[in-house]
């Protein structure tokens, strides 16, 4: 597997993760990310040791950290687990939501045996707080799916599917999403859902010095969007 490298030092690898892809090993032994990214640093001659900083969704692409080493690990781990880093997200959703910014607060927990997840009540003991925020930043009307809009995400926590899952809940499901849109549960072929890691921020284990990755996504739906087509346009709304 060839690497998308963005940014590589003695601490850190930053990826960019195609969408298909599994972030680490799992049980379908499908070739995945993280094994390649730990061959890669071994054909190079440094430790043969990758530490997954934030996991992807097998479907979703985009920024991906990896640690190089343990005390990078630990340290950016850390940073994780205090909600310290910044996780930013694009996504493109079916419907307009009511509110053209606002907070998503649900308590959400995992079904394991299906690998979905479900909204719950605070009183379920097996509920996690989900938090989130978003803005619309263009919405496009399409012949097939009707009203699209193109969201930007600011994850507030890290829970399992909690994006797909807080917007079907929402009313305005994740575009191509086979799990938790209606539309695209009942369709045949399979799609990937339209939703990609755009950025993520945390101080250097090393340096402190606060580092952030970027990359945009470049394949449909988020493609009809005017948004991506024009660079004075993008910088202005970042």
């Amino acid at each position: 597997m060839e690497l998308d490298i963005i940014y590589e030092d003695k601490h850190v690898l930053c990826l960019i993760k195609p969408p298909g892809i599994p972030s680490q090993s799992d049980k379908t032994e499908d070739d995945d990310l993280m094994s390649a990214g730990i061959n890669y640093v071994k054909s190079k001659g440094d430790n043969p040791y990758l530490g997954l900083i934030q996991r992807l969704d097998r479907p979703v692409g985009g920024v991906i950290v990896f640690a190089k080493n343990d005390f990078a690990n630990k340290e950016l781990s850390r940073q994780v687990q205090e909600r310290h880093t910044k996780k930013e997200y694009f996504a493109v959703v079916c419907g307009k939501p009511a509110n053209n910014k606002g907070i998503l607060e649900d308590y959400i927990k995992k079904l394991k045996t299906i690998n979905m997840s479900k909204v719950t009540t605070a009183e379920d003991k097996q509920g996690k707080i989900a938090r989130l925020e978003y803005e619309v930043l263009e919405t496009a009307e399409t012949a097939e799916y009707g009203t699209l809009c193109l969201v930007k995400i600011n994850l507030l926590t890290g829970r399992h599917h909690q994006i797909r899952l807080q917007f079907s809940n929402a009313g305005t499901p994740i575009w191509g999403d086979n799990k938790y849109n209606k539309v695209f549960m009942k369709k045949k072929d399979f799609t990937i859902p339209a939703l990609w890691s755009y950025k993520f921020g945390f101080k250097h284990p090393k340096t402190k010095k606060y580092t952030e990755f970027t990359s945009l996504p470049k394949n449909y739906p988020f493609t009809i969007f005017d948004f991506f087509k024009s660079d004075i346009n993008r910088e202005r709304q970042m």
